[in-house]
């Protein structure tokens, strides 16, 4: 009878079946790793300067026409809107209701001309007192409508103007306007 064929073992033989994992270098993983921090930096450090930065400069300060513009307006209407000064934003109680209700309004001022801004911020409590003092006037029925706004913006020009010797304020932007 025949002999069954004997299976010959080779040491290396499992091995060869099952390559083993090759070694990852910690070097490489170093390397992966501080390119990853690299471009989180970097992409933190983007979001700053183009978003954060901007915010916090803005307040208070003066924004020319032939400085930055917003992407998609047109560069001409850009071009017409003069200086921009910035006031610190209003909380009043509105007149009648028993103060139930309130008025936050922050609005910035387009200026006539770049000399304004300091004659402003010297006068800035006076502008303040004045706006402060119509705000809390105004009752809830004055300030609902969208003429009662319109209205509102033309007689904070009036009183503000007044103050003013060097130049005037050719608009007010209203950038917040919350009643309660």
């Amino acid at each position: 009878m025949a002999q069954p064929a004997e299976i010959e073992e080779k040491p290396g033989a499992d091995l060869e079946e099952h390559p083993a994992a090759p070694k990852k270098s910690p070097l490489k993983l170093i390397l992966i790793l501080v390119v990853i921090m690299a471009v989180l930096g970097g992409g933190g450090f983007l979001a700053w300067k183009k978003v954060v930065a901007p915010m916090l400069s803005a307040k208070g300060k003066l924004e020319t026409a032939g400085g930055e513009t917003k992407a998609g307006t047109d560069s001409a209407e850009a071009a017409l809107l003069g200086p921009i000064f910035v006031l610190d934003p209003f909380i009043v109680n509105l007149a009648g209701d028993n103060g139930r209700r309130f008025l936050k309004i922050t609005m910035d001022l387009e200026l006539g001309e770049v000399k304004l801004k300091e004659e402003l911020d010297r006068r800035l409590p006076q502008v303040r007192d004045t706006i402060l003092v119509l705000l809390s006037s105004k009752t809830y029925e004055d300030i609902e409508s969208v003429q009662g706004k319109f209205k509102l913006r033309e007689e904070i020009t009036g009183r503000v103007n007044s103050y003013l010797q060097s130049g005037k304020v050719k608009k007010i932007y209203f950038t917040e306007f919350v009643v309660q």
